[in-house]
């Protein structure tokens, strides 16, 4: 155990003196609800649809954090420790944390990945990321349907009281994925065939590149700790000039250094291509809009790609909410 994980375990240990954990139900019963804390923005916006106003609902990670390289800070683990229950994505996304919260469950607190209610089968395992599933799941919305599940029963086993709630906003929530998904399948199936790849910073969208039939190439790996080389880039590069590939796309939590090295590499030879939006990956928009919700961010990238690739999505997105898109 390294000196800074060290002193996050002593001070975690201090701080569930303090906060000692929490009895199901114990704050219900006064009229309060209780409090849930999430690592994503992606899960604690399921946690906070699914419990509604039972639980305050706060995320660890906010606009343009990268899970992958996220390292708890004094505050985060004071948080944890004063939470009734908590909430991770898992399947080693956020691998600077996790030994942290593993510590925190055996204390006896709930503690939930929910991510990996995903079953094995439905998990990709992409080469070069030593045998690990690629964790970014909910890229593909009916794979999330099961991350909604394992929040429903989470809660519901918390707090049975309320359980009757979580399955009615749960089953609310889980048909509003259906015709998300629905979305996502006709929009991105409306980009021509020759034009149906996508480049990112990273390889974010392999969810959903397998989901609705989209050729998915990220100049990083899975992690965005990984390096892009120069090999990778040259690559890439020879891709978009043979296949005439007009767009590539920038992504809200990782640097678009090596998207410009793409274009610029492109243009040497010849052939032009533009940024076609800024796509959410491992973190959604700014609290409070629609972009920062799971659906909002799904509605987002979807319809950016749909449109720069040439496809015909509607002009306001899947619920017509992305003014800014439909100008």
């Amino acid at each position: 155990m390294g000196r800074i994980s060290r002193r996050l375990f002593v001070l975690a240990t201090l701080c569930l003196a303090v906060y000692p954990l929490a009895v199901p139900g114990a704050a219900r019963a006064a009229g309060q609800p209780f409090a849930a804390v999430a690592t994503t923005s992606q899960v604690a916006d399921l946690v906070r649809e699914v419990a509604g106003g039972r639980a305050e609902v706060s995320s660890l990670m906010g606009e343009g954090v990268d899970p992958h390289t996220y390292k708890l800070t004094r505050t985060d683990v004071a948080r944890i420790a004063g939470a009734d229950i908590v909430f991770y994505s898992g399947l080693h996304l956020e691998g600077k944390i996790i030994d942290a919260l593993t510590r925190v469950a055996g204390s006896g607190k709930p503690v939930h990945a929910v991510a990996e209610a995903v079953p094995a089968d439905r998990l990709l395992t992409p080469e070069g990321f030593d045998g690990n599933p690629d964790p970014h799941v909910w890229m593909d919305a009916a794979l999330w349907t099961h991350a909604l599940d394992a929040v429903r029963d989470a809660l519901a086993a918390f707090d049975p009281e309320g359980a009757d709630v979580y399955r009615a906003n749960a089953a609310d929530l889980s048909r509003r994925f259906e015709r998300l998904d629905a979305y996502a399948e006709s929009a991105l199936g409306s980009i021509p065939e020759q034009a149906r790849v996508l480049v990112t910073a990273h390889d974010a969208f392999n969810y959903l590149g397998r989901a609705y039939g989209l050729e998915v190439r990220g100049i990083q790996g899975i992690s965005t700790e990984s390096e892009a080389g120069l090999r990778e880039i040259e690559d890439l590069v020879d891709l978009l000039v043979a296949r005439r590939i007009a767009a590539v796309f920038v992504e809200t939590s990782v640097s678009e250094r090596n998207i410009r090295a793409l274009i610029d590499g492109a243009a040497a030879r010849g052939h032009r291509v533009v940024i076609g939006g800024a796509l959410y990956s491992d973190a959604m928009g700014a609290p409070g809009t629609y972009e920062g919700t799971y659906v909002g961010m799904i509605d987002h990238n979807v319809t950016t790609i749909a449109r720069a690739l040439g496809g015909t999505p509607p002009a306001g997105g899947f619920e017509g909410r992305l003014a800014a898109l439909g100008r």
